[in-house]
């Protein structure tokens, strides 16, 4: 788990950017830090610690992912126009646009606390809003929420709890969504003793008994496999090994019964390779030292999970018999996979930006908040659409479609097209006929039939779709006919 160092200060964050940043660079984080510091000059958190020591977490955070040094500028600077007489426009002044920017994002973003659901849903609303406009001012909140979360204990337990809460189920999601892994496991990790302490303690012995039992094995496994995959003239960058974050292993075992011996993946062997065809050559040697469990495959390359991340999975019967995961994949697919969108702020070891891409997630939380939050007044809704974990299913033509998991062929044909949805009358899931209540998984194929005979979607139909896009055009469909139906039996209307 993270830590920061309790003698954090400036000269410990300039020597973590320097690692991979310009001169210039660092000139501009020491005037912006004696900037912030003098702005916050007196103030102090609720630990008794001066106050600039958390903008300054907050920023080493960012660096030890090697963040855009812009980016650290604005963490330092993150709290100034909220908590001290120092404005936007006083930071757009002495620091450009483009910091004040950022700022300016993030200070938006500073009410968002919980006072019932219609003023969290505006605020959350919000939240889209400045994501859509300037994703990297998530990248600073994502860290702040992280350092606040290290610091809980300075909380009443009422307090804890809140911002625990609303960390694991609105923040991780959100970083889930945007593929950053690296966040969303402290997120969840951070938050979990406070939301359900007995069993984090409880997943957290059997993680550390999983390891020890398989320290030795996962060494010879190691040393294997690297062995055979050099002498193949595969190039390998890394060969590390990684234990099963604690939050998403307590996720696994609940829906495995707490069945350990039916969790697969506590611990993995991480391979990185130097290009895709690499990453298929060191699968087939692994296959070729250990036999895989059957249905343990998995094509994240060919197929990417809807937030862009791309791997090779495998699980196999390892050394001595021990049951082992590997995970396979480039250099780039795994700074996607830890970073996300932060990935395209995020430096190399050589100092060398990854080049920007077009976020689409980013691009689209656009059109949510014009299209569909408008609409939405549940929470639990906006939770399963958005923050909820998801799938991606196929058309027979093979085009990928975005949905919550457990959704149905219902919710597949609703978001095909409303008349697809209205007169839905069967579906075929990899090519067998199912009921239309039928969970769907990441993978599958979907094919929806349709009745121009159907007059329109059953009632039942609500109680098993999962998404808000289903449900409106359920209800309004079901409203009209209804509407219909009365203005057929009134008297003395014209039924001409």
């Amino acid at each position: 788990m993270l830590a920061i160092p309790k003698n954090l200060d400036i000269e410990l964050l300039i020597k973590e950017v320097k690692k991979y940043s310009q001169p210039k660079d660092l000139d501009l984080l020491r005037l912006i830090y004696d900037f912030a510091d003098t702005a916050h000059a007196g103030q102090t958190r609720k630990s008794g610690e001066p106050y600039i020591t958390h903008p300054l977490a907050t920023a080493y955070i960012l660096a030890l992912m090697r963040i855009d040094p812009h980016i650290i500028a604005a963490a330092l600077l993150h709290d100034v126009p909220e908590d001290t007489k120092v404005t936007i426009a006083d930071i757009e002044k002495n620091f450009g646009k483009d910091i004040a920017g950022m700022v300016r994002g993030i200070t938006k973003l500073g009410a968002l606390k919980y006072r019932g659901v219609e003023r969290y849903i505006e605020n959350l609303r919000k939240m889209f809003v400045a994501m859509a406009e300037d994703v990297r001012v998530m990248i600073i909140k994502f860290a702040d929420r992280v350092h606040n979360l290290l610091t809980l204990d300075a909380h009443q337990p009422n307090k804890r709890y809140r911002i625990a809460l609303e960390s694991l189920e609105i923040y991780a999601p959100i970083a889930n969504r945007l593929a950053m892994g690296e966040f969303k496991g402290m997120l969840e990790d951070l938050s979990f003793p406070y939301i359900f302490p007995k069993e984090y303690e409880k997943v957290k012995t059997i993680r550390e008994q999983t390891l020890a039992n398989v320290t030795q094995t996962l060494e010879k496994t190691r040393n294997k496999i690297n062995h055979e995959l050099k002498k193949s003239g595969i190039n390998v960058y890394s060969l590390d090994s990684r234990a099963k974050q604690l939050y998403s292993l307590y996720q696994k075992l609940l829906r495995k019964n707490w069945e350990i011996e039916k969790v697969f993946d506590i611990i993995a062997l991480r391979v990185i390779v130097k290009d895709v065809s690499d990453c298929y050559a060191a699968l087939g040697i692994v296959h070729q030292l250990w036999h895989p469990l059957k249905g343990r495959i998995k094509d994240y390359i060919a197929q990417p999970k809807p937030n862009g991340y791309q791997s090779l999975h495998t699980t196999v019967f390892g050394e001595e018999g021990k049951i082992i995961e590997f995970q396979i994949r480039t250099q780039e697919m795994h700074d996607e996979a830890e970073y996300g969108v932060a990935a395209h702020w995020h430096y190399d070891e050589h100092g060398v930006r990854l080049p920007n891409k077009n976020i689409a997630w980013a691009q689209e939380l656009a059109n949510l908040q014009k299209e569909i939050l408008t609409s939405l007044s549940d929470l639990e809704e906006m939770k399963i659409d958005f923050f909820h974990n998801h799938i991606f299913v196929f058309t027979p033509k093979g085009d990928v479609i975005d949905l919550p998991e457990d959704a149905t062929p219902v919710d597949f044909a609703y978001h095909i097209h409303t008349d697809i949805g209205n007169h839905c009358n069967g579906a075929k899931v990899n090519d067998q006929l199912v009921s239309l209540d039928t969970p769907l998984r990441s993978g599958d194929v979907v094919e929806i039939m349709i009745s121009k005979d159907r007059k329109g979607p059953s009632p039942d139909w609500m109680k098993t779709v999962k998404t808000h896009a289903a449900k409106t055009h359920i209800k309004n469909s079901l409203n009209k006919s209804k509407l219909e139906w009365l203005k057929s039996i009134l008297p003395g209307k014209n039924k001409n």
